[in-house]
Protein backbone atom coordinates (compact mmCIF):
# COMPACT_ATOMS: atom_id res chain seq x y z
CA UNK A 1 0.00 0.00 0.00
CA UNK A 2 1.48 3.02 -0.76
CA UNK A 3 1.53 5.86 2.07
CA UNK A 4 -0.38 9.27 1.54
CA UNK A 5 3.25 10.94 1.03
CA UNK A 6 4.64 8.96 -1.36
CA UNK A 7 1.86 9.29 -3.71
CA UNK A 8 1.89 12.99 -3.01
CA UNK A 9 5.71 12.86 -3.79
CA UNK A 10 4.68 11.15 -6.94
CA UNK A 11 1.89 13.05 -8.18
CA UNK A 12 3.67 16.37 -8.03
CA UNK A 13 6.99 14.59 -9.73
CA UNK A 14 4.51 13.62 -12.46
CA UNK A 15 3.48 17.63 -12.26
CA UNK A 16 6.62 18.55 -12.78
CA UNK A 17 7.21 16.55 -15.66
CA UNK A 18 4.26 17.52 -17.54
CA UNK A 19 4.91 20.96 -16.70
CA UNK A 20 8.66 20.75 -17.77
CA UNK A 21 7.27 19.21 -21.34
CA UNK A 22 4.71 22.12 -22.22
CA UNK A 23 7.61 24.54 -21.95
CA UNK A 24 9.84 22.67 -24.12
CA UNK A 25 7.29 22.29 -26.65
CA UNK A 26 5.99 25.96 -26.29
CA UNK A 27 8.39 27.71 -24.63
CA UNK A 28 6.13 31.03 -23.96
CA UNK A 29 2.97 29.56 -22.51
CA UNK A 30 -0.11 32.24 -21.84
CA UNK A 31 -3.73 31.56 -21.16
CA UNK A 32 -4.28 29.68 -24.12
CA UNK A 33 -2.38 27.12 -22.23
CA UNK A 34 -4.09 28.04 -18.87
CA UNK A 35 -3.27 24.07 -17.37
CA UNK A 36 0.00 23.68 -18.77
CA UNK A 37 0.33 27.42 -17.44
CA UNK A 38 -1.18 26.61 -14.13
CA UNK A 39 1.22 23.92 -13.33
CA UNK A 40 4.46 25.80 -14.01
CA UNK A 41 3.31 28.43 -11.46
CA UNK A 42 2.60 25.75 -9.23
CA UNK A 43 6.35 24.50 -9.45
CA UNK A 44 7.83 27.61 -10.85
CA UNK A 45 11.11 27.18 -7.97
CA UNK A 46 11.51 23.66 -9.28
CA UNK A 47 11.22 24.01 -12.70
CA UNK A 48 13.78 26.96 -12.19
CA UNK A 49 16.27 25.19 -10.29
CA UNK A 50 15.77 21.97 -12.67
CA UNK A 51 16.24 24.22 -16.26
CA UNK A 52 19.42 25.69 -14.59
CA UNK A 53 20.88 22.98 -13.44
CA UNK A 54 20.16 20.55 -16.20
CA UNK A 55 20.16 22.25 -18.91
CA UNK A 56 21.52 26.00 -18.11
CA UNK A 57 17.96 27.34 -19.54
CA UNK A 58 16.30 30.83 -17.50
CA UNK A 59 12.40 30.00 -16.80
CA UNK A 60 10.56 33.16 -16.36
CA UNK A 61 7.47 32.72 -14.70
CA UNK A 62 4.99 35.94 -14.50
CA UNK A 63 0.97 35.50 -13.51
CA UNK A 64 -0.30 35.81 -16.93
CA UNK A 65 2.62 33.84 -19.19
CA UNK A 66 5.78 31.86 -18.73
CA UNK A 67 9.27 32.23 -20.54
CA UNK A 68 11.37 29.38 -20.86
CA UNK A 69 14.80 31.05 -22.19
CA UNK A 70 16.88 28.66 -23.99
CA UNK A 71 20.06 28.86 -24.49
CA UNK A 72 22.15 28.41 -27.97
CA UNK A 73 22.38 24.88 -29.14
CA UNK A 74 25.87 23.17 -31.03
CA UNK A 75 26.37 25.16 -34.07
CA UNK A 76 26.75 21.58 -35.47
CA UNK A 77 23.19 21.10 -34.82
CA UNK A 78 20.42 21.00 -37.38
CA UNK A 79 18.92 24.56 -38.55
CA UNK A 80 15.42 24.34 -37.35
CA UNK A 81 13.80 27.11 -39.07
CA UNK A 82 10.37 28.62 -37.62
CA UNK A 83 7.66 27.85 -40.47
CA UNK A 84 4.44 28.86 -41.89
CA UNK A 85 1.35 26.56 -40.94
CA UNK A 86 1.68 25.15 -44.52
CA UNK A 87 4.91 23.57 -43.37
CA UNK A 88 7.48 26.09 -45.55
CA UNK A 89 10.08 27.33 -43.69
CA UNK A 90 10.09 31.21 -43.06
CA UNK A 91 11.88 33.31 -45.41
CA UNK A 92 14.12 36.01 -44.19
CA UNK A 93 11.62 38.83 -45.37
CA UNK A 94 9.51 36.71 -42.57
CA UNK A 95 11.92 37.02 -40.30
CA UNK A 96 12.49 40.65 -41.46
CA UNK A 97 9.09 41.58 -40.93
CA UNK A 98 8.35 39.56 -37.43
CA UNK A 99 11.16 42.11 -36.11
CA UNK A 100 9.34 44.94 -37.15
CA UNK A 101 6.32 43.96 -36.07
CA UNK A 102 7.94 43.76 -32.59
CA UNK A 103 9.53 47.21 -32.54
CA UNK A 104 6.46 48.67 -33.91
CA UNK A 105 4.43 46.53 -30.88
CA UNK A 106 6.76 48.44 -28.12
CA UNK A 107 6.58 51.96 -30.25
CA UNK A 108 5.59 54.38 -27.00
CA UNK A 109 2.38 54.76 -26.61
CA UNK A 110 1.02 52.11 -28.16
CA UNK A 111 -2.12 50.64 -25.92
CA UNK A 112 -3.31 47.47 -24.76
CA UNK A 113 -5.16 47.40 -28.50
CA UNK A 114 -4.21 48.30 -32.12
CA UNK A 115 -5.79 48.16 -35.33
CA UNK A 116 -4.22 45.70 -38.11
CA UNK A 117 -3.99 48.71 -40.29
CA UNK A 118 -2.26 51.15 -37.94
CA UNK A 119 0.43 48.28 -37.13
CA UNK A 120 1.06 47.75 -40.55
CA UNK A 121 1.36 50.90 -41.08
CA UNK A 122 3.85 51.54 -38.78
CA UNK A 123 5.29 48.75 -39.77
CA UNK A 124 5.92 50.03 -42.67
CA UNK A 125 7.62 53.59 -41.73
CA UNK A 126 10.11 51.71 -39.64
CA UNK A 127 10.60 49.88 -42.70
CA UNK A 128 11.14 52.70 -44.63
CA UNK A 129 13.40 54.45 -41.97
CA UNK A 130 16.32 51.64 -42.45
CA UNK A 131 15.97 51.48 -45.99
CA UNK A 132 13.80 47.96 -46.25
CA UNK A 133 11.00 48.37 -48.92
CA UNK A 134 7.82 46.28 -47.79
CA UNK A 135 5.35 46.51 -51.04
CA UNK A 136 1.99 46.13 -51.04
CA UNK A 137 1.93 43.42 -53.13
CA UNK A 138 -0.05 39.57 -51.97
CA UNK A 139 2.94 38.32 -51.71
CA UNK A 140 4.08 41.06 -49.06
CA UNK A 141 0.64 41.21 -47.37
CA UNK A 142 0.78 37.35 -47.11
CA UNK A 143 4.51 37.76 -45.67
CA UNK A 144 2.83 40.23 -42.87
CA UNK A 145 0.18 37.26 -42.05
CA UNK A 146 2.81 35.28 -41.57
CA UNK A 147 4.24 37.61 -39.49
CA UNK A 148 1.25 38.28 -37.51
CA UNK A 149 0.25 34.66 -36.96
CA UNK A 150 3.34 33.63 -35.47
CA UNK A 151 3.03 36.40 -32.56
CA UNK A 152 -0.54 35.09 -32.44
CA UNK A 153 0.56 31.62 -32.31
CA UNK A 154 3.08 32.52 -29.57
CA UNK A 155 -0.17 34.31 -27.40
CA UNK A 156 1.78 37.94 -27.77
CA UNK A 157 -1.26 38.62 -30.32
CA UNK A 158 -4.85 38.09 -29.92
CA UNK A 159 -7.41 38.37 -32.92
CA UNK A 160 -10.02 40.17 -30.75
CA UNK A 161 -12.43 41.11 -33.98
CA UNK A 162 -11.80 40.03 -37.11
CA UNK A 163 -7.96 38.22 -38.39
CA UNK A 164 -4.88 39.09 -39.61
CA UNK A 165 -6.11 36.57 -42.54
CA UNK A 166 -8.78 38.51 -43.62
CA UNK A 167 -6.80 42.07 -44.23
CA UNK A 168 -4.68 39.98 -46.23
CA UNK A 169 -6.60 38.43 -48.67
CA UNK A 170 -9.66 41.03 -48.72
CA UNK A 171 -8.60 44.15 -46.70
CA UNK A 172 -10.73 43.57 -44.07
CA UNK A 173 -10.22 45.47 -40.56
CA UNK A 174 -9.09 43.57 -37.49
CA UNK A 175 -8.40 44.30 -33.96
CA UNK A 176 -5.42 43.21 -31.95
CA UNK A 177 -5.36 43.04 -28.20
CA UNK A 178 -1.31 42.57 -27.02
CA UNK A 179 -0.11 40.69 -24.88
CA UNK A 180 1.97 43.31 -23.17
CA UNK A 181 3.50 41.48 -20.19
CA UNK A 182 5.28 38.89 -22.80
CA UNK A 183 5.93 40.86 -25.13
CA UNK A 184 9.72 42.16 -24.15
CA UNK A 185 10.72 38.42 -23.16
CA UNK A 186 10.63 37.26 -26.72
CA UNK A 187 14.45 37.70 -27.14
CA UNK A 188 16.75 35.42 -25.18
CA UNK A 189 18.67 39.08 -24.02
CA UNK A 190 17.56 42.59 -23.83
CA UNK A 191 18.13 44.69 -26.49
CA UNK A 192 19.98 47.68 -24.21
CA UNK A 193 24.05 48.10 -25.00
CA UNK A 194 23.08 46.37 -28.12
CA UNK A 195 25.43 48.00 -30.88
CA UNK A 196 25.20 45.13 -33.93
CA UNK A 197 23.01 42.50 -34.40
CA UNK A 198 25.75 39.99 -34.43
CA UNK A 199 26.02 40.45 -30.70
CA UNK A 200 23.08 38.86 -30.30
CA UNK A 201 23.70 35.48 -31.30
CA UNK A 202 24.65 34.05 -27.82
CA UNK A 203 27.91 32.16 -27.18
CA UNK A 204 27.99 28.28 -26.02
CA UNK A 205 31.31 28.74 -25.26
CA UNK A 206 31.27 28.51 -21.63
CA UNK A 207 29.36 24.92 -22.09
CA UNK A 208 32.30 23.36 -23.24
CA UNK A 209 33.44 23.47 -19.52
CA UNK A 210 30.40 21.40 -18.75
CA UNK A 211 29.44 18.46 -21.04
CA UNK A 212 27.01 17.38 -18.54
CA UNK A 213 25.02 19.88 -19.50
CA UNK A 214 26.23 20.80 -22.89
CA UNK A 215 25.29 16.66 -24.02
CA UNK A 216 21.69 17.10 -22.03
CA UNK A 217 21.14 19.67 -23.84
CA UNK A 218 22.01 18.33 -27.58
CA UNK A 219 20.05 14.93 -26.60
CA UNK A 220 16.74 17.09 -25.64
CA UNK A 221 16.89 19.42 -28.18
CA UNK A 222 18.29 17.77 -31.51
CA UNK A 223 16.79 14.70 -33.35
CA UNK A 224 20.02 13.10 -33.63
CA UNK A 225 23.47 13.55 -31.74
CA UNK A 226 26.40 12.22 -34.03
CA UNK A 227 29.48 10.63 -31.97
CA UNK A 228 31.83 11.97 -34.26
CA UNK A 229 30.37 15.83 -33.29
CA UNK A 230 30.70 15.48 -29.54
CA UNK A 231 33.54 17.02 -27.67
CA UNK A 232 35.96 14.63 -25.52
CA UNK A 233 34.01 15.35 -22.27
CA UNK A 234 30.41 14.76 -23.85
CA UNK A 235 32.03 11.31 -24.90
CA UNK A 236 33.23 10.44 -21.85
CA UNK A 237 29.57 11.12 -19.83
CA UNK A 238 27.98 9.29 -22.85
CA UNK A 239 30.29 6.21 -21.72
CA UNK A 240 30.27 6.34 -18.49
CA UNK A 241 27.45 8.09 -16.96
CA UNK A 242 24.37 6.64 -19.22
CA UNK A 243 22.62 5.16 -16.56
CA UNK A 244 22.48 8.94 -14.68
CA UNK A 245 21.69 10.25 -18.28
CA UNK A 246 19.09 7.99 -18.63
CA UNK A 247 17.40 8.98 -15.46
CA UNK A 248 18.01 12.37 -15.44
CA UNK A 249 16.31 12.70 -18.79
CA UNK A 250 13.12 10.51 -18.19
CA UNK A 251 12.59 11.73 -14.52
CA UNK A 252 12.71 15.46 -15.53
CA UNK A 253 11.45 15.00 -19.22
CA UNK A 254 9.69 11.60 -20.07
CA UNK A 255 12.39 10.88 -22.24
CA UNK A 256 13.88 7.61 -23.54
CA UNK A 257 17.66 7.46 -24.03
CA UNK A 258 18.65 5.17 -27.20
CA UNK A 259 22.09 4.90 -27.69
CA UNK A 260 23.98 3.28 -30.91
CA UNK A 261 27.42 2.81 -32.31
CA UNK A 262 26.94 5.85 -34.93
CA UNK A 263 25.37 8.14 -31.83
CA UNK A 264 22.47 8.84 -29.38
CA UNK A 265 18.98 10.55 -29.23
CA UNK A 266 16.68 11.04 -26.51
CA UNK A 267 13.17 10.49 -28.02
CA UNK A 268 9.77 10.83 -26.65
CA UNK A 269 7.74 7.76 -26.39
CA UNK A 270 4.48 9.57 -26.35
CA UNK A 271 5.46 11.45 -29.84
CA UNK A 272 4.17 14.65 -28.10
CA UNK A 273 7.74 16.40 -27.84
CA UNK A 274 8.32 15.44 -31.90
CA UNK A 275 8.28 18.29 -34.15
CA UNK A 276 9.50 16.54 -37.19
CA UNK A 277 8.26 12.78 -37.68
CA UNK A 278 10.56 10.31 -39.86
CA UNK A 279 9.23 8.42 -41.27
CA UNK A 280 5.36 9.48 -41.69
CA UNK A 281 3.06 10.12 -44.03
CA UNK A 282 3.25 12.90 -46.64
CA UNK A 283 4.96 12.89 -50.01
CA UNK A 284 7.71 14.50 -48.93
CA UNK A 285 8.61 12.03 -46.12
CA UNK A 286 8.00 8.87 -48.59
CA UNK A 287 10.20 10.45 -51.06
CA UNK A 288 13.12 10.74 -48.34
CA UNK A 289 12.24 7.47 -46.82
CA UNK A 290 13.05 5.36 -50.09
CA UNK A 291 15.49 7.89 -51.52
CA UNK A 292 17.32 7.01 -48.44
CA UNK A 293 16.87 3.62 -49.23
CA UNK A 294 17.44 3.53 -52.70
CA UNK A 295 20.71 5.44 -52.41
CA UNK A 296 21.97 2.65 -49.81
CA UNK A 297 21.11 -0.29 -51.99
CA UNK A 298 23.11 1.26 -54.77
CA UNK A 299 26.00 1.85 -52.60
CA UNK A 300 28.08 -1.39 -53.16
CA UNK A 301 30.06 -1.03 -50.06
CA UNK A 302 28.39 -2.08 -46.60
CA UNK A 303 27.18 1.02 -44.59
CA UNK A 304 29.24 1.28 -41.71
CA UNK A 305 30.29 5.11 -42.36
CA UNK A 306 29.05 8.28 -43.60
CA UNK A 307 27.51 7.57 -47.51
CA UNK A 308 28.49 10.30 -50.05
CA UNK A 309 26.17 11.21 -53.57
CA UNK A 310 26.77 13.97 -55.63
CA UNK A 311 23.73 16.12 -56.90
CA UNK A 312 23.28 14.55 -60.50
CA UNK A 313 22.44 11.35 -58.37
CA UNK A 314 20.04 12.07 -56.08
CA UNK A 315 18.45 13.52 -58.64
CA UNK A 316 17.94 11.13 -60.75
CA UNK A 317 16.65 8.99 -57.40
CA UNK A 318 14.16 11.04 -57.20
CA UNK A 319 13.22 11.45 -60.86
CA UNK A 320 13.03 7.27 -60.64
CA UNK A 321 10.55 7.39 -57.57
CA UNK A 322 8.64 10.34 -58.72
CA UNK A 323 8.12 8.22 -62.34
CA UNK A 324 7.35 5.43 -60.35
CA UNK A 325 4.83 6.79 -58.37
CA UNK A 326 3.30 9.47 -60.24
CA UNK A 327 -0.15 8.40 -59.55
CA UNK A 328 0.07 9.20 -55.76
CA UNK A 329 2.41 12.07 -55.73
CA UNK A 330 1.21 13.80 -58.89
CA UNK A 331 2.79 13.34 -62.37
CA UNK A 332 3.73 17.33 -62.35
CA UNK A 333 6.23 16.19 -59.59
CA UNK A 334 8.55 14.61 -62.57
CA UNK A 335 8.72 18.34 -63.74
CA UNK A 336 10.11 19.62 -60.65
CA UNK A 337 12.72 17.68 -59.01
CA UNK A 338 14.64 20.59 -57.72
CA UNK A 339 11.72 21.49 -55.85
CA UNK A 340 10.90 17.95 -54.21
CA UNK A 341 14.97 17.71 -53.73
CA UNK A 342 14.88 21.03 -51.72
CA UNK A 343 12.32 20.22 -49.25
CA UNK A 344 13.73 16.28 -48.98
CA UNK A 345 16.94 17.43 -48.18
CA UNK A 346 15.97 19.87 -45.46
CA UNK A 347 13.93 17.14 -44.29
CA UNK A 348 16.67 14.65 -44.21
CA UNK A 349 19.36 17.89 -42.40
CA UNK A 350 16.61 18.39 -39.90
CA UNK A 351 16.50 15.06 -38.75
CA UNK A 352 20.10 14.67 -38.65
CA UNK A 353 20.49 12.27 -41.19
CA UNK A 354 22.14 13.80 -43.52
CA UNK A 355 24.36 17.14 -44.38
CA UNK A 356 24.78 18.79 -47.55
CA UNK A 357 28.23 19.59 -49.15
CA UNK A 358 29.01 21.66 -52.42
CA UNK A 359 29.30 18.12 -54.12
CA UNK A 360 26.23 16.78 -53.10
CA UNK A 361 24.51 15.20 -50.20
CA UNK A 362 25.68 13.01 -47.62
CA UNK A 363 24.38 10.14 -45.61
CA UNK A 364 25.28 9.85 -41.87
CA UNK A 365 25.63 6.01 -40.51
CA UNK A 366 22.24 5.80 -38.28
CA UNK A 367 20.47 6.79 -42.14
CA UNK A 368 20.95 2.90 -42.69
CA UNK A 369 18.14 1.72 -40.06
CA UNK A 370 16.05 3.32 -42.88
CA UNK A 371 17.25 0.45 -45.42
CA UNK A 372 14.48 -1.55 -46.59
CA UNK A 373 14.27 -5.47 -45.07
CA UNK A 374 14.80 -8.05 -47.88
CA UNK A 375 12.33 -9.88 -49.33
CA UNK A 376 11.91 -12.97 -48.90
CA UNK A 377 9.01 -15.44 -50.15
CA UNK A 378 6.58 -17.20 -47.72
CA UNK A 379 7.47 -20.75 -46.47
CA UNK A 380 5.65 -23.52 -48.69
CA UNK A 381 3.20 -25.99 -47.27
CA UNK A 382 5.93 -28.19 -47.47
CA UNK A 383 8.63 -26.28 -45.78
CA UNK A 384 5.95 -25.37 -42.58
CA UNK A 385 5.21 -28.88 -42.37
CA UNK A 386 8.83 -29.84 -41.96
CA UNK A 387 9.36 -27.27 -39.22
CA UNK A 388 6.60 -28.33 -37.45
CA UNK A 389 8.07 -32.06 -37.89
CA UNK A 390 11.17 -31.09 -36.36
CA UNK A 391 9.91 -28.98 -33.64
CA UNK A 392 8.17 -32.20 -32.31
CA UNK A 393 11.18 -34.34 -32.66
CA UNK A 394 13.63 -31.53 -30.44
CA UNK A 395 13.54 -33.28 -26.87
Amino acid sequence: MTSPATGTASQASRERREAARALLLYPILTKDHAEELALVRLHAAALRSMFKSTLDYHLVVEPTFARLVKGPVSSDGPVRPARRPDGQAFTPMTYTLLSLLCAALLVPGTGDQILISALIEQVRSDAASIGVRIDDALPERRALVTAVGQLVAWGVLKETDGTAAGWGERRDEALLTIHRPALPHLLAQPLAGIGHADELLLSDAHLHEQPRRSLRRKLVENPLVRRDELTDGERDVLSRERSELTRVLAENFGLALEVRAEGALAFDPAGDLTDVGFPGNGRIKQAALLMVGELIERSAAEATGSLAADWDEVDAVLAALATRHARAWGEALADDIGAIREDVVLLLCETGLARTTESGLLLHPASARYRPQPRTAPPTRAARRLTGQLELEIP
